[in-house]
């Protein structure tokens, strides 16, 4: 067993003062010593954190005692080190931005997909009358999805409901939506079943949960997580790298943000190019006077901003 752990986990259940709570969220991490990311919202809480065996089961348990979270699901990973420097917790209006946020037409504590658990959408995939939607973003699917998924071309989930439309000509087939942990599908799965399609599944606890209960069989590549870690293995039975280098075009695995922080674009990048472009995506971004310093890593850690009621970081 690795001394670290770091848990994917959301909930949807209503909070009262939010706001309060994410104060008092924050105090009690800071107090454990974890790091991570945590947002609250009046809908729920969704989060990323990481820290010893320990600290993570004590987490767990602040999480299950307070009742309202008691379909909490941890994803629990074995990690070398913390998957995170510091420890934030902010209150945001969802704790995934969709700009669905009226109650009356998305409720996810109400009515969804049907869940599917991972062996049962892995036997469901392949069927003729079925469609596997990926709702993440472009640079997620990018970097890894199922074999015969359809992608969007959407740069944040909240560019979702727009392609709505694209959508149309699958009404007839069964949609199994899928993302990296499920809080996505939630919504998406919801919005689907509102705008008229009938028979709607999302993967409970998406591909993170199907890559450890079924062996990750026909994900292709690698899974984009919100960490330091990038991106995690998930499959281990038929393994394909699909990601390419944005600069040359070769197969790599390895995703970076642009050293020019005006620019920060999120891009998959092979080492040579990176040491060749000084982790830039193009000439013009190399020679932007506000450049970063790359090292090789391609992460940089953002200068705090000052805290205030709905922006609570711990330093």
């Amino acid at each position: 067993m690795k001394a670290y752990q770091t848990l994917l986990y959301y909930c949807y259940s209503h909070i009262e003062d939010a706001e309060q709570y994410a104060a008092d969220h924050l105090k009690f991490c800071k107090n454990l010593g974890l790091t991570g990311r945590i947002i609250i919202a009046d809908e729920g809480l969704n989060g990323t954190v990481s820290g010893t065996v320990d600290q993570c089961q004590k987490y767990m348990d602040y999480i299950y005692a307070d009742g309202r979270f008691n379909a909490t699901e941890f994803k629990i990973d074995e990690v070398d080190e913390p998957s995170f420097m510091k420890m934030h917790c902010r209150y945001k209006a969802e704790i995934v931005h969709s700009g669905l946020r009226d109650p009356n037409i998305i409720n996810p504590t109400k009515k969804t997909g049907k869940h599917l658990e991972p062996v049962e959408f892995m036997e469901m995939k392949d069927r003729d009358d079925v469609v596997i939607l990926d709702v993440r973003s472009n640079y997620e699917h990018k970097m890894g999805k199922f074999k015969n998924a359809v992608t969007l071309d959407i740069d944040n989930f909240r560019d979702f409901p727009a392609m709505i439309n694209q959508l149309a000509q699958y009404k007839d087939k069964k949609i199994l939506t899928y993302c990296t942990g499920g809080i996505k599908c939630e919504k998406a799965s919801a919005l689907l079943l509102h705008e008229g399609f009938k028979d709607v599944y999302q993967l409970h606890g998406g591909i993170i949960k199907y890559g450890k209960e079924t062996g990750g069989k026909d994900f292709d590549g690698k899974c984009y997580v919100f960490d330091n870690r990038i991106a995690v293995d998930v499959n281990s039975v038929n393994p394909e790298v699909v990601s390419v280098c944005y600069n040359c075009g070769t197969k790599t695995t390895k995703m970076i943000n642009c050293a020019n922080p005006e620019c920060n674009e999120h891009f998959t990048q092979c080492e040579e190019c990176g040491w060749k472009m000084d982790g830039c995506c193009s000439d013009s971004c190399k020679e932007h006077p506000r450049k970063r310093p790359y090292d090789g890593t391609g992460y940089y850690v953002k200068v705090p901003m000052p805290v205030n009621k709905k922006d609570i970081t711990l330093a």
